[in-house]
């Protein structure tokens, strides 16, 4: 059974929606009062616009239902405010009663499979709209160029390697000849891509101290997203 939400019930338009749904229908769930009636009686302004007559006959249902349980004309229920010190509260509102927790007040017993079928299938809801994303992952070739023809490329890729961070793996690598006996090392590298920067890995660990007593410069040579 699908979850039914509604919005705005204080307001004229929240009513009207409420009286479009109630179409043909006794209950808000099933064919018997249930929790959800309750719930949504709760917050429903008295008496309906009598031009809304499908609102207006359900309520007459629940405030029929709940006089047996609470003797006495249905007067809705109103919101208790919260008097600062020294704050004197009419006598009026004083008189108001407070909406009691669901949990705490049993008008119908148990609750029916229907009622714990909604409430799971609403908290999944819940749970699949607060769950993160997983971030994404990106796939990088780097070019990694010496300063010359002496330096150590062996020193050169293990400096690069040694750089870890979370997010951050290093993958295959080859030396690939530049011209006059210089190469550079190409390196894949998988990252995560909202813990890891390539640009900051370049400009704040690669081409710094210690990495650039070998390393002259990197080159980003393909960003793919994975």
């Amino acid at each position: 059974m699908a979850v039914v939400t509604f919005t705005d019930l204080y307001t004229e338009a929240g009513v009207k929606s409420l009286d479009e749904y109630l179409a043909g229908k006794t209950y808000i769930s099933g064919d018997q009062l249930t929790k959800d009636d309750i719930k949504v009686y709760a917050v429903v302004p008295v008496n309906p616009d009598a031009s809304l007559s499908n609102a207006t006959a359900w309520y007459e249902t629940v405030s029929s239902a709940l006089s047996k349980s609470f003797p006495g004309k249905a007067l809705g229920v109103s919101v208790a405010v919260k008097a600062e010190p020294d704050e004197e509260v009419p006598a009026a509102e004083s008189a108001k009663a407070a909406p009691a927790e669901d949990d705490d007040l049993d008008l119908f017993g148990d609750e029916t499979e229907e009622e714990k079928k909604a409430a799971e299938e609403r908290e999944a809801s819940v749970k699949a709209s607060s769950k993160k994303k997983e971030s994404g992952k990106s796939l990088v070739l780097l070019d990694v160029k010496p300063w010359d023809d002496e330096t150590d490329m062996k020193k050169l890729e293990e400096t690069v390697r040694s750089i870890e961070m979370p997010g951050l793996l290093w993958g295959a690598s080859k030396l690939v000849a530049v011209g006059y006996g210089i190469k550079k090392l190409q390196i894949m590298m998988t990252i995560v891509d909202d813990l890891v920067s390539v640009d900051d890995l370049v400009e704040e660990r690669l081409t710094v101290e210690p990495a650039n007593e070998f390393i002259q410069s990197c080159d980003i040579v393909a960003f793919n997203k994975i």
